[in-house]
């Protein structure tokens, strides 16, 4: 392959649609969760990889991680069409943010962290592991992926923490004062589980493993849903799922499993 063949971005244009704030779960778990990487790096280089039709989010995530990190982060938001690039030039204002076209190849950086949201969900399944390989390929050591899908306004959340060897946690995310039930969750699972939501799978049985805590926490609604969902949380964590004990995120709204689930 010629290195103008290697420099093409790889992947398709998205659809684009994205809202201010509509990533805010994701960015203050990658602040809270992923911090020791970017403080440990020399170049604490992030990538939004299909940040869409406009850069809001991007801008929202340097600024997050500016402020909750390190304030010399720097951020470059990819896309592969070359339009959105332009547009988006005008919010390459702050020092650190970048827009620039690419793919899953990265575009040649070699970032500590990658976060996809709402790219893969535009694909097959069948192509999520070998876009999964090109972009951890690219990563610096000790790099991580976070891929992920959300609701049109960021209420429900899922994504994967992904390394070179492959996933190793899963987050789902939601408001708590919108949420209704966790099955609502299933709707925003990451590519490679949303189709496997179904009997004898692992990710089919979280979800009415976590519907059924939600429900058997009911009488905790009395003093709010961030106290329902904890008692929830914590019933899962006790009867041997692979929660990881945080109580803290868990007060976000947050769940994260080590992956694979048993």
């Amino acid at each position: 392959m010629s290195p103008a063949a290697r420099r093409r971005p790889v992947g398709v244009v998205t659809r684009g649609t994205t809202n201010p704030n509509r990533l805010r779960r994701v960015d203050n778990w990658i602040v809270a969760t992923c911090a020791d990487r970017l403080l440990a790096a020399d170049d604490p280089l992030v990538v939004d990889l299909g940040y869409g039709a406009t850069p809001v989010t991007a801008v929202e995530l340097r600024a997050r991680l500016a402020a909750g990190v390190r304030p010399d982060v720097r951020l470059v938001g990819l896309e592969i069409d070359a339009a959105r690039v332009a547009a988006a030039a005008p919010a390459a204002d702050p020092p650190g943010l970048t827009f620039a076209r690419g793919g899953f190849e990265l575009a040649g950086l070699r970032p500590v962290l990658v976060r996809a949201f709402n790219v893969l969900r535009q694909y097959d399944e069948s192509e999520v592991a070998e876009a999964w390989q090109t972009m951890t390929a690219a990563l610096a050591p000790g790099g991580v992926l976070v891929e992920g899908t959300c609701d049109e306004l960021g209420r429900l959340a899922s994504w994967l923490l992904i390394d070179a060897d492959g996933p190793r946690t899963l987050t789902l995310a939601a408001k708590l004062t919108t949420l209704g039930s966790p099955a609502e969750l299933a709707e925003r699972l990451p590519k490679a589980l949303i189709h496997h939501n179904v009997p004898g799978e692992p990710v089919h049985a979280l979800i009415r493993a976590l519907a059924g805590a939600w429900q058997a926490a009911a009488p905790y609604a009395t003093f709010g849903p961030r106290q329902r969902w904890l008692h929830a949380v914590t019933r899962l964590h006790e009867t041997g799922w692979p929660v990881h004990d945080n109580p803290t995120r868990w007060r976000q709204g947050e769940l994260t499993l080590t992956w694979p689930l048993p």
